[in-house]
């Protein structure tokens, strides 16, 4: 549990409760990772992302949750083209059961305990 990996998690602002859910899961004994989370809630400006460049800079990896609001979330495609501007290691996860929206240069994933385990372990 000492070697804990920080990860940078984006997602479509209308998908935060299963960020929510996301961090929660990592809070459980099993869970050997934290992560940083730079939620969207002010103006997309210049300072933002300067903000949201450092802590990606700082994270191990990058976990984008994708769903249908992935497509249209402007904050989101910043983030993911900084992750990979960064050349940090991506896994998309499906935000939901149901939807199976696809980002193109992501390989996505179903949302499970092995999948999250499996990218962070991989660190």
């Amino acid at each position: 549990m000492s070697d804990k990996k920080v990860i940078f998690v984006a997602f479509a602002i209308e998908d935060e409760r299963q960020r929510d859910f996301l961090k929660g899961q990592s809070l459980h004994p099993r869970a050997p990772f934290e992560f940083v989370d730079m939620s969207v809630k002010e103006p997309y400006d210049t300072a933002w992302k300067d903000r949201v460049r450092t802590r990606i800079r700082r994270s191990d990896g990058v976990i984008v949750l994708v769903s249908k609001n992935s497509l249209t979330s402007n904050g989101q495609k910043w983030e993911i083209q900084c992750a990979k501007d960064e050349g940090k290691p991506i896994r998309g996860i499906w935000a939901y059961k149901d939807d199976r929206t696809n980002i193109v240069g992501i390989s996505i994933y179903p949302w499970t305990d092995v999948n999250i385990s499996n990218f962070i372990d991989s660190l």
